[in-house]
C-alpha cells in the first residue's frame, strides 16, 4: 500500500467524520479550560475557608468528574451508533443526575450543597454557627466539611455530623453572642406585658 492510497482513505475517513472530530475537540478544548479555570476557584474556596488541602482535591476530582461524565455522554452522543439509544440514555441520564444533584431527598444532593458550602465564606473552618430547625437546633463550631457531610464540635467537645444539603436548607446563625447546648429545643421567650402600657379605667 503505497502513501497515496493511505492519504486518500484518510482523505477519506476524515471527509466522513469531520463533523465528529470538530465536536470532540470542542468537548475535550472544553473540558480542560473549565478544569483550568475552576482549579484555582476551588483552591481560593478552600483558603478563604480555611480548610485543608484535602477537601480542595476532594472538590477538584469531583469537579472532574462530573465535567468528564458529561463529556463521555457528549462525545457517546456523537461517536454512537444507535443515535437514537444514545440520545434517549444520555438525556434519561442527564435527568436523574439532575435530580440526584439537587433534590433534597438525594444523597448526591450533598454534594452539590458541599460545593456552594465550599465556595461560602460564611462557613469558614472556625465559625461558629448555630443550625435552626423550627424549634430545634444544633451548633458547634466547623471542624471540616467533606463531600457528603460537615462536622461540627460542640463546646463540650462532642461531635456533630451534619448533612450538607440539611445544613443549606436550613436557617444558621453564624457566630452567635450566647452559646447553648450543641443539640436542643428552642425556649420560647414569654413577653411580660408593661404594666405602664395598659390602658387606665
Amino acid at each position: 500500500m503505497d502513501f497515496a492510497t493511505v492519504s486518500k482513505a484518510v482523505a477519506t475517513w476524515l471527509d466522513g467524520y469531520g463533523v465528529q472530530l470538530l465536536i470532540t475537540a470542542v468537548v475535550i478544548v472544553l473540558y480542560f479550560l473549565l478544569d483550568r479555570f475552576s482549579k484555582p476557584k476551588l483552591e481560593e474556596g478552600a483558603d478563604q475557608s480555611r480548610l485543608n488541602e484535602e477537601a480542595a482535591s476532594d472538590a477538584i476530582r469531583a469537579a472532574r468528574l462530573i465535567t468528564g461524565f458529561v463529556g463521555v455522554l457528549v462525545l457517546g452522543m456523537v461517536w454512537g451508533v444507535d443515535f437514537h439509544a444514545v440520545l434517549l440514555f444520555a438525556g434519561t441520564t442527564l435527568t436523574l443526575l439532575g435530580v440526584a444533584l439537587f433534590a433534597q431527598w438525594s444523597i448526591l444532593s450533598n454534594i452539590t450543597a458541599y460545593f456552594i458550602l465550599f465556595l461560602q465564606p460564611s462557613f469558614r473552618r472556625g465559625n461558629f454557627i448555630r443550625v435552626i430547625d423550627v424549634d430545634n437546633y444544633i451548633e458547634g463550631y466547623i471542624s471540616d466539611i467533606t463531600l457528603f457531610n460537615t462536622k461540627l464540635i460542640t463546646e463540650n467537645r462532642e461531635i456533630i455530623v451534619y448533612p450538607n444539603n440539611l445544613l443549606l436548607g436550613r436557617a444558621a446563625l453564624i457566630n452567635p453572642r450566647d452559646r447553648l447546648d450543641g443539640i436542643g429545643k428552642l425556649q420560647q421567650r414569654s413577653v411580660t406585658p408593661n404594666v405602664d402600657s395598659q390602658p387606665k379605667n
